[in-house]
């Protein structure tokens, strides 16, 4: 005897399938979710396709029916420039939901959330943490910011692609993604220049990150991009120019609430001189390179 299952499935729609959005949607198609996809460059969501994904020429195809929109776009103005420029927000129906998953201001949230909901469309701004590996592996962490409701609405997509919190308010996840992104690219610098500064007393870099694991100095930086700078393995995962893009957010973002931060000030012109020494497209944990310029040890 068949027992007819009435388990709600949302039809869902992904824009934006690059580097941290194809792995992200083969997850939902290897979850058994039936996928609308859409992306800038149409080759990009080839893999997706044989995986039984539908692909759209044009974003606003994608999203029609949809009950759940997820977007990874590139930035702000991208993801205005889809929604309300390329037709997706005219496109989605009443009571869609649109989970921005991409890295943006938190006022731009806010300004997205504000339109959508005028047309009666929910919001959430979800960026992550955890780069192309999390991507893959379904272990990302979600920042969610917006309704309650909403965030327990989206909580089963969430699952399939990691840890997901609700921190707050629409902002709210951009707010705390800038504030991870602060914690990140400081701390790749403080990594940086120890190790730098050790080897210049002639030390053994292997050496001493081996030593300091375990200690009150550890942290997953130390572990991660300490051993690609022990290795001189600069292959991009999170380049350069995006965690310049989160610092200069980040300090916008600060000026607008008025709050001081120095620190964060001091690691955007690092990264900065870095980018115009020709580092854009290495791994963030290339600030090392700059770092061992300026004391004469590349």
């Amino acid at each position: 005897m068949t027992i007819a299952s009435d388990k709600y499935t949302p039809k869902i729609a992904f824009l934006g399938t690059g580097s941290m959005g194809l792995p992200m949607a083969r997850r939902l198609c290897e979850a058994g979710h039936a996928l609308q996809v859409w992306n800038r460059t149409p080759g990009k969501t080839d893999s997706l396709a044989a995986l039984g994904a539908v692909v759209h020429g044009q974003a606003s195809a994608a999203v029609v029916d949809a009950d759940i929109v997820v977007s990874m776009l590139e930035n702000g103005a991208v993801v205005e420039d889809v929604l309300f420029a390329q037709g997706v927000a005219a496109a989605m129906k009443p009571g869609a939901l649109f989970i921005d998953m991409a890295s943006i201001k938190p006022r731009e949230a806010r300004d997205h959330a504000a339109r959508l909901g005028a047309l009666g469309i929910a919001h959430l701004d979800a960026p992550v943490s955890g780069g192309t590996g999390g991507a893959e592996q379904g272990t990302l962490v979600i920042m969610a910011g917006g309704k309650a409701a909403e965030f327990e609405r989206a909580l089963p997509l969430f699952q399939v692609f990691g840890r997901a919190t609700h921190v707050g308010p629409h902002g709210a996840g951009q707010l705390t993604k800038l504030a991870n992104q602060m914690i990140v690219g400081i701390t790749i610098g403080a990594v940086a220049e120890a190790l730098l500064f050790a080897v210049k007393g002639g030390a053994d870099m292997a050496k001493v990150k081996e030593a300091i694991t375990g200690g009150f100095a550890d942290s997953r930086i130390l572990q991660v991009h300490g051993q690609r700078m022990v290795e001189r393995d600069f292959a991009p995962r999170g380049r350069m120019a995006i965690q310049l893009k989160d610092m200069r957010n980040a300090l916008a973002t600060a000026q607008e609430i008025g709050f001081d931060a120095p620190v964060t000030a001091l690691f955007e012109q690092l990264y900065a001189d870095g980018i115009e020494h020709g580092l854009s497209d290495l791994d963030h944990s290339g600030l090392f390179v700059e770092l061992a310029s300026r004391n004469g040890m590349n």
